[in-house]
């Protein structure tokens, strides 16, 4: 059990039954009356938002969470193959199942899979992970003055925002939790 005062962004919880991660907790002491607790929930199993408000004092259960490392193999007819590390079982997860995530998994990348009671949930993405792009525009001479962007395709298929002066075959880091270019990496 977690107290809700406790709360913060990358808790997970569990609300009626479904494994859910904090996104926003945002806790509120009003001058009159008890203090509470905004919170915007991320449901693990389907990525749905839920917005519900507790007062400080409440608990909320921590959900049977597990992680195993893996490598994915390759995505074939809306699945995608993973591959455990430790026992080299293959089991594969739905593209729904995997939702925006898919736009950063290449081929033997190694990451983990989230189980919830014994079952596989989704993917525990790092923070970010570089990609080689794929389709973009070239960058015009003398359109960099004001810093701007262009869209740039990705090896996954992700469509990002970068730099005028990136170029097709460089690698760039993108943040896997807002979708945003962070570097050119050399």
């Amino acid at each position: 059990m977690i107290t809700v005062g406790d709360l913060r962004g990358g808790n997970k919880v569990e609300i009626e039954g479904e494994p859910y991660i904090v996104v926003e907790a945002q806790h509120v002491k009003p001058g009159k009356g008890g203090a509470f607790c905004r919170t915007k929930l991320k449901s693990l199993r389907t990525g749905s938002i839920l917005e519900r408000t507790y007062r400080v004092n409440e608990k909320l259960d921590v959900p049977n969470l597990e992680q195993k490392e893996v490598q994915f193999l390759y995505a074939a007819e809306n699945q995608y193959y993973f591959m455990e590390i430790n026992t080299f079982e293959q089991l594969f997860l739905r593209e729904e199942q995997l939702g925006s995530s898919k736009n950063y998994v290449k081929e033997n990348m190694v990451l983990n899979i989230l189980y919830f009671n014994d079952n596989p949930i989704g993917i525990d993405l790092p923070l970010s992970v570089e990609l080689t792009i794929a389709k973009t525009d070239p960058g015009v001479r003398g359109d960099t003055a004001t810093g701007g962007t262009k869209p740039a395709v990705l090896e996954t298929g992700a469509v990002v925002k970068v730099p005028l002066y990136l170029n097709e075959g460089d690698v760039v880091k993108v943040d896997t939790r807002s979708g945003e270019f962070i570097e050119r990496v050399k």
